[in-house]
């Protein structure tokens, strides 16, 4: 078996990972194996990949909070021979967003964009010639989805014949979740309470990406249907940011769903139990089932930074000209 550290397969011709399965700027399959393959690579070996980066900048445009998003980006330039600069406040709010995009594609070589809209990535992506990773949008959240996957992978050792269960919110992280599940070949169900569904037509998407793999996607508002076999409990918390002020009647309605030892019971024997952080504890989850040994919240959070650097390397490949 050869030693030596998997080597970043380039993403062309697309410019931006947005997780949008309506455009052309998705992983494909293949591109989602090779970056997961890099991801691990990179986590067994760091120092192979430490000048991978060398002079790049990375502009971090963050219009909301962050912990491990920020820090993970940071550091991920950093130890891949780069460095990045952050920007925090409403991004197309001074001037016009394809104007942010075009100073920024002067000076640095890569946009990572945490914003409240999709909209905004997109419009970064259409006017910037190097590449934009979404950092997080009001649809997606890829980077979390990459780094669960890799971690599913970790503990699972594969992912054939296994399921993904999501309960809470059919928000940004469900959607890129069933996403990847779906080109990975994973079951995913989605249970929220009834109005609290994700997109159907990123179900339709995800649908369709699971034709080729055998995957089964699912949505339902029925915990014992929708947690039986589950191999992985996933929540979140109930109000996104921007959804503050609905947080009082989301606690009421999602109350059922709280993800506790009893509900982690109605999955198959040994699921592990998954959270994107932060966590609001004792509602959406409780600190039992947080802190118990079948949580692996905290390798989540680890293998952003992995993740993350795998995919930076493969559209830094992917973006050199000839």
């Amino acid at each position: 078996m050869s030693t030596h550290p998997p080597s970043p397969v380039p993403i062309a011709p697309s410019p931006v990972l947005s997780g949008d399965a309506r455009s052309d700027f998705d992983l494909t399959e293949s591109e989602l194996h090779a970056c997961l393959d890099l991801a691990a690579g990179i986590k067994s070996s760091p120092k192979s990949y430490s000048r991978a980066l060398d002079g790049m900048v990375v502009s971090l445009l963050f219009e909301k909070p962050s912990l491990r998003t920020r820090i993970t980006f940071e550091v991920a330039a950093k130890q891949l021979g780069g460095d990045s600069i952050l920007y925090t406040g409403p991004i197309g709010g001074r001037e016009p967003v394809k104007d942010v995009a075009r100073n920024l594609e002067r000076w640095t070589s890569m946009i990572v964009a945490r914003t409240f809209s999709q909209t905004t990535v997109d419009e970064l992506a259409a006017w910037s010639s190097s590449p934009v990773i979404n950092a997080l949008s009001d649809l997606y959240h890829p980077c979390q989805a990459l780094a669960d996957m890799l971690t599913l992978r970790e503990h699972w050792g594969g992912f054939d014949g296994r399921t993904l269960a999501f309960v809470g919110d059919g928000n940004n992280v469900a959607h890129s979740l069933m996403l990847d599940c779906a080109r990975l070949g994973v079951n995913f169900t989605c249970i929220t309470p009834p109005g609290y569904e994700p997109s159907m037509e990123i179900l339709a998407a995800a649908r369709r990406f699971a034709a080729a793999t055998g995957a089964a996607i699912r949505s339902t508002d029925s915990l014992e249907v929708g947690l039986a076999g589950a191999n992985a409990v996933y929540t979140d918390v109930w109000a996104s940011m921007g959804q503050e002020h609905e947080a009082a009647e989301r606690a009421r309605l999602f109350a059922s769903y709280q993800v506790n030892a009893a509900l982690m019971s109605m999955a198959a024997p040994g699921a592990l139990f998954m959270h994107c952080l932060p966590a609001h504890r004792e509602e959406e989850t409780t600190d039992e089932v947080m802190e118990s040994p079948v949580s692996v919240i905290f390798d989540q959070a680890e293998n952003r930074l992995h993740a993350q650097k795998s995919l930076m390397l493969m559209l830094a490949c992917g973006d050199k000209k000839d």
